[in-house]
């Protein structure tokens, strides 16, 4: 006691003499006989509080480089937002990186609290009983207003039940756009400001660059499989597989080597001859080639938006995808990509509560905008998307809404609201497989979609049995 007591008065004792300090060789005061009645002062002025330690959420997430540092942005506006909850949000690598350590360690029984998986995980997350938390559920729980009909239906519809309830949080969506180099169209005598709507008229200007030297190559893209099949399926309103693109049962099977796709395909391999194409790797590892201003024009993330800005030094635009104007209903919509967040199951009431509170913040229209603006990803509420246009943003920097409008060109059908395979970041790496195999002429398109389709089915009928 005597050790709080003399801790508590040393402040007075080291600063400025008081009104009630006396003089040398004075006589002492009654406070000065009993220091007691200092301690009881002190603490009737200023009470002990007892400050508990913040509830620690832990976030697992895919995003490195810029975007990595805007999510630690994020948490960090978040923490400062509030004292009750610490939000540690970790880096895990990429999408399949990320997905397969939040599976280990709900194995381990060490999951974190928010695990961000990729769009095609969400058959898998789905089927995984007992691991996740449902998001509506969590909201419900915590008593804190939740609204699904205020997301962008076309994100949120890819979360939720058939019945509306959302199963995760949608954060990061994105959806394919052509980027394209405005200075070598200038340089080629093509309009800067009317880029190709048809893939005749890509051909047709990715020629005329090349005859004009400034570039080697015409266009290329990123995210093969998802942008020159599922969304390219999407986009002309095909069928990429059986049962609504999965949606309606696990029983689905993959259809996407119908004669639409490859006469696509088939027609990008053979555009290598003269260059108006060249493959760029998977995933979005070519996109070097754009920013290097090796080709000029690039299918790639609305996402990529943020990356491209960075390190182009050119000017660039952004249009809708090319479509065939022989297939009849097209163009339809894009589909999502990018990633949500999930609840992973086994922790306390809460820490439940702490990651409703993240949520309502995470959703809210400054936080979504800002993520919007800065990264080209969608943003995912209606509100944010009006404040957005309200801060004038789409006017200064033009091109930027083509995401949304793509997203938002026609009432989503049963071949354009999304995909729901189980397993299906395996049968892209598949999918890849063959893609290169067409590309490097080992295999004709027809036959190499065959085999992808084929191996992809056996992958579908093998999650079938297992849930």
């Amino acid at each position: 006691m005597q050790h709080k007591e003399r801790r508590l008065i040393e402040p007075d004792m080291q600063g400025e003499p008081s009104s009630n300090t006396p003089m040398k060789g004075g006589p002492m005061t009654t406070t000065q006989r009993n220091p007691f009645i200092i301690l009881i002062a002190v603490l009737v002025i200023y009470p002990f509080t007892v400050l508990a330690e913040p509830v620690t959420i832990n976030w697992w997430h895919a995003h490195g480089g810029r975007l990595g540092e805007k999510v630690n942005a994020i948490a960090e506006d978040f923490n400062q937002s509030q004292s009750d909850y610490k939000l540690v949000a970790t880096y895990k690598g990429n999408y399949t990186d990320t997905m397969t350590a939040g599976i280990a360690a709900f194995r381990a029984k060490t999951p974190p609290h928010i695990l961000q998986v990729f769009e095609v995980g969400t058959a898998t997350m789905m089927a995984a009983e007992g691991a996740i938390k449902p998001v509506y559920e969590v909201m419900a729980e915590s008593g804190l207003p939740f609204d699904p009909g205020a997301f962008l239906p076309t994100v949120a519809g890819y979360y939720t039940t058939t019945d509306g309830r959302m199963l995760s949080m949608p954060f990061n969506s994105s959806t394919p756009v052509l980027y394209y180099n405005k200075d070598m169209f200038k340089k080629a005598g093509l309009d800067a400001d009317s880029p190709p709507k048809t893939w005749p008229e890509v051909a047709a200007a990715a020629e005329k660059l090349i005859q004009a030297g400034v570039c080697k190559a015409g266009f290329s893209t990123a995210w093969i499989s998802w942008i020159q099949l599922e969304n390219f399926s999407a986009w002309h309103n095909i069928p990429f597989g059986t049962k609504a693109n999965g949606f309606g049962g696990l029983d689905a099977r993959y259809t996407f080597n119908s004669p639409a796709h490859v006469k696509h395909i088939g027609m990008l391999a053979d555009w290598q001859k003269n260059n108006v194409f060249v493959y760029g790797g998977r995933r979005n590892l070519g996109n070097a080639k754009f920013s290097s201003e090796e080709v000029a024009m690039y299918t790639e993330s609305s996402a990529g938006f943020a990356g491209f800005k960075d390190t182009c030094k050119f000017e660039f635009g952004t249009a809708m995808l090319p479509y065939w104007p022989e297939l009849e209903g097209a163009p339809q919509n894009t589909i999502i990509g990018g990633a949500s967040l999930w609840v992973m199951a086994g922790h306390t009431p809460e820490a439940y509560k702490g990651v409703a509170t993240f949520f309502n913040y995470l959703s809210s229209p400054e936080v979504q905008a800002d993520w919007h603006q800065f990264t080209g990803y969608l943003p995912i509420t209606l509100a944010a998307y009006e404040l957005t246009r309200k801060q004038g943003f789409y006017e200064h920097n033009l091109g930027t809404e083509t995401a949304l409008l793509k997203m938002t060109l026609n009432t989503p059908t049963e071949n354009s609201k999304g995909l729901r395979f189980g397993s299906h970041a395996q049968v892209r790496d598949i999918i890849y497989g063959d893609l290169e195999a067409i590309f490097s002429g080992k295999k004709s398109a027809q036959q190499g979609l065959d085999d992808a389709v084929a191996e992809g089915n056996k992958v579908l009928e093998k999650f079938e049995k297992a849930n």
